[in-house]
């Protein structure tokens, strides 16, 4: 599931307590979502704990997520 799927997803009231957990906007969580702004690693974990794990930093950090956070390598490669 895409960070935009999982944000339209959502109903309304939850999109602002989502935010609020992620110490940001839902604006710029669908600008994250739609590629227009980027994801800094913190929302990332964010968004992976108030998701519960249905989006993930491997997700939102395709290229660099092992850099950024070795020990998920450590785990496997299984989302």
């Amino acid at each position: 599931m895409t960070l935009i799927e999982y944000l339209n997803s959502l109903p309304m009231d939850r999109r602002a307590e989502l935010a609020a957990r992620c110490q940001t906007s839902f604006d710029y969580l669908r600008q994250i979502g739609y590629g227009n702004r980027p994801c800094s690693p913190l929302i990332a974990v964010c968004l992976e704990r108030a998701s519960q794990g249905a989006i993930t930093r491997k997700t939102l950090f395709p290229d660099d997520w092992a850099k950024l956070w070795p020990e998920l390598e450590e785990k496997g490669n299984s989302d």
